[in-house]
Order: C-alpha cells, then structure tokens, then sequence
C-alpha cells in the first residue's frame, strides 16, 4: 500500500482491475454522499445493536465546531468516513467510521484513524476514545492495530453490554 501526503493505493474492490487511487480529506458532511454513507453505517448499526444503544451524530451535529469529519474517496465517490469530536478536558472521540463493504479491508479505516489521530495531537488532546458496538470485531481489529486499549465507560455513555470502549493516550 503507498501513502501519499493525502492518497492512499488501495486495490480496486472490482476484480481484475489494478490498484485505485483514494484521496482522505476533510469535507463537510452535509453534502448528499456522505450523508448517504451516514446512513449506511446507521443501517448496519441498527442490524445489530438496539436503537436505544446506538450513539448516533446526525449529519447536522457532525458539521457543528466541535467536530471534524475525514471522507475518503474513491474518484468522486465517498466510500469511507470517520470524525474526530473534541469534547472537555483534552478528550477527543472517534466517530462515525465507517467503510463500504467493497472497500473494507484495504487499509483505509486505519489511514482515516491516523489522520483522526495526527489532527488530535495538533490540536493539543491528550486522548483518544471511542464506543463501539459488542458485534463489530472487524472494528475491534481497526482499533487495537491503531494502538488503542480496551478501557471501561467514556465520556457519557452508559456501560452496557451493548458497548466496548476503547482509548488511546495521545504523546507528540
């Protein structure tokens, strides 16, 4: 896999095409294909979680101040996102990750992390958290190979059997 500055080579999910340029970049959310993304991952969210336990951002509460959203594309498509919201006390959060199935496994959740990551340093915080849910192992793995530990609750969120936490302290 090469990394550029803000590409990353991916393989092409098509077979038998050579490799695919995706570009990372900081974008609004609140165009029409990442929303579509947004829901998306809702969708796959509510397969396998109680509405009740799902700690969804609407595209609206993505866009405000405190959160910065990295969208990968493919070409002009969206195929991956995920979103650093700075909370208090030098806490930043990962949300929203998430990759179409097509680009799954081709290392872009992990460069999405990393920019997630540098941008948090840059910003001063201190740590890295997160909640997922108790079925998304394919997460799990994005996360630990991304240097995080499991941990109990963070922030506000009820400790449910719902949930996994996961954290990363942060030094430059």
């Amino acid at each position: 896999m090469k990394r550029e500055a803000d590409h990353l080579t991916v393989p092409r999910p098509e077979r038998g095409i050579s490799g695919a340029t995706v570009a990372i970049a900081v974008e609004t959310p609140l165009q029409d294909d990442v929303r579509a993304l947004v829901s998306e991952l809702n969708e796959t969210l509510l397969a396998l979680t109680p509405r009740d336990f799902c700690h969804h951002l609407t595209v609206e509460q993505m866009a405000d101040g405190s959160t910065t959203v990295f969208v990968a594309r493919d070409g002009t498509h969206a195929v991956a996102m995920g979103a650093l919201r700075r909370d208090r006390d030098g806490i930043g959060e990962v949300k929203r990750m998430y990759t179409r199935p097509g680009y799954q496994g081709r290392g872009i959740a992990s460069a999405i992390l990393e920019r997630i990551e540098a941008m948090a340093l840059s910003g001063g915080l201190r740590r890295l958290v997160l909640e997922t849910g108790d079925r998304h192992p394919a997460a799990w793995r994005v996360y630990e190979r991304g240097g995080f530990s499991r941990c109990g609750p963070v922030l506000d969120y009820p400790d449910t059997q719902w949930s996994v936490f996961y954290e990363k302290h942060l030094t430059a």
